[in-house]
């Protein structure tokens, strides 16, 4: 949930007692690195040095964040598993009710950006089972964890913090509220605070960049970051290949545009395609549960990797936009039946 404050007001009121809970150890305001960072946020951003270290004195850095980020989902499962997680009936029915509902807001988006609607349902229906499941970490408390305790990425879990406390200040939030993932993303389409900061959209025309509520902005703000990293309106994601003994090693294979068509039909894959022989593609490995598939990802599927660097998550993005579309299309079919 969005809590909104008077933007003069906030930092004003980060220097009242600050709640703790129970049974969990504050963040050590004393330390080094913290100090560090406090310092930087005043010369940098114009923070004042007790109010935002009575706002770190609040954050409560939590171990079990930490045991969920060295084993997310993504690293281990195969694609049958990963694909049944996501591409279930009731998910694909919430989805066409989500269309059903926004579907004036959908088009309107899609039409100005070229980004088909099931996409814009899909992302938000993998992310967080259509804004139900948002997550229940304090985002304070998440990027504290991971900015301070996880040295394999502090440094840019720290520069989330930064952008964390400079989008309180612009959308007048209490920075102790906002609830995300372990990894500090927020609200249905599950933005970083940079990404909040750098491809939200008020599409809304109301001041304010709400992507905690389906609407206009979190449409627009998910088209908005898929335009910004390179997708190309009319052109397909995803091919099926097939091969008769496949040269290639699926664990060495990695998320970037380093094949074309052509390169990839002279190795002997096998799929078909309207873009031309020179189009970038990669080559992706989607085990099923008892042999070895191989599909193509062309630009858009890049794009798809850009809001999660993981084949498995654009895959399964992919997918469940096709078949919301499909069902979709039906539905309306038998609407319109007499």
């Amino acid at each position: 949930m969005k809590h909104m404050l008077p933007r003069a007001g906030l930092l004003a009121m980060l220097t009242f007692c600050l709640p703790i809970r129970a049974g969990e150890a504050n963040l050590d305001v004393a330390r080094d690195d913290v100090q560090r960072f406090v310092r930087l946020m005043v010369q940098q951003h114009g923070f004042s040095a007790a109010e935002l270290t009575g706002l770190l004195r609040a954050a409560q850095p939590q171990t079990r964040i930490l045991e969920l980020m060295r084993r997310p989902a993504e690293r281990t499962l195969a694609w049958w598993e990963y694909r049944a997680r996501f591409l279930t009936n009731e998910r694909i029915a919430a989805g066409v009710q989500v269309w059903q509902s926004h579907r004036d807001e959908l088009e309107r988006v899609s039409m100005r950006t070229g980004v088909p609607a099931q996409y814009l349902v899909a992302i938000t229906g993998v992310e967080t089972l259509y804004g139900r499941v948002t997550g229940r970490h304090r985002v304070l408390d998440a990027l504290v964890t991971l900015g301070f305790d996880y040295p394999p990425r502090g440094a840019y879990f720290r520069g989330e913090l930064t952008q964390f406390l400079l989008m309180a200040r612009e959308e007048g939030l209490d920075a102790r509220t906002p609830l995300g993932s372990y990894a500090g993303a927020m609200g249905i389409a599950q933005f970083m605070p940079s990404s909040v900061r750098r491809y939200a959209v008020d599409a809304g025309s109301d001041g304010k960049r709400d992507m905690w509520q389906y609407g206009p902005d979190v449409f627009a703000s998910i088209a908005n970051y898929f335009v910004v990293h390179g997708w190309r309106a009319g052109q397909p994601v995803l091919a099926d290949a097939s091969h008769d003994a496949a040269p290639d090693d699926p664990a060495a294979l990695k998320v970037t545009l380093a094949e074309t068509i052509a390169t990839l039909r002279s190795r002997g894959y096998r799929f078909d395609s309207t873009l031309p022989e020179t189009a970038p593609a990669m080559l992706i490995p989607a085990k099923l549960a008892d042999v070895m598939s191989w599909r193509i990802g062309y630009q858009n599927f890049y794009v798809i990797t850009r809001y999660n660097r993981s084949m498995l998550y654009a895959m399964a993005v992919h997918d469940l936009a096709q078949a919301i579309a499909a069902s979709y299309q039906e539905a309306s079919r038998v609407a319109q039946e007499p």
